[in-house]
């Protein structure tokens, strides 16, 4: 497998493919209300596809924090159930830091679900607060600091 990322606004027709993918893991897979999965910030942020050859496998978000320059959130990770645990969803975090970096970023934050909370962690993320409970779903933030 050989995974390529792809960066671009959601005013670009791939978005249509991150729709998919979020539709697939979030509504099918984890029962999240379609309502909440899609949100003001699609329309704001850089959204991000993996690729294995002509298949869209894998997407996720970025943006930066309104209020703390420097930050950065990343969400909407989601990565299609055949492709977990080959290395896509870490290709598309690194990705994402790269281009935060290069935006400006120091640091990078994530509402993450807790039974994802290790792979976060190899990545770099702490968690940081209390948890909480989003679209029905246990979450703690994590914060990861990031440099070239």
């Amino acid at each position: 497998m050989s995974i390529t990322i792809i960066s671009f606004p959601s005013s670009d027709p791939r978005f249509s493919h991150c729709r998919a993918i979020r539709y697939e893991v979030f509504v099918c897979e984890q029962r999240v209300d379609p309502e909440e999965e899609w949100d003001e910030t699609d329309n704001t942020a850089l959204h991000f596809l993996a690729l294995d050859g002509e298949a869209y496998v894998g997407c996720g978000r970025i943006f930066p924090d309104g209020s703390e320059r420097g930050v950065y959130w990343l969400g909407r990770l989601a990565v299609l159930r055949a492709y977990r645990g080959a290395g896509t969803g870490a290709a598309l975090v690194r990705a994402m830091h790269a281009e935060a970096l290069r935006r400006g970023a120091a640091e990078m934050r994530i509402h993450a679900q807790t039974h994802v909370r290790q792979f976060y962690e190899r990545l770099g993320y702490a968690a940081c607060g209390a948890l909480f409970f989003e679209a029905g779903i246990e979450h703690v933030e994590m914060r990861a600091h990031i440099m070239g």
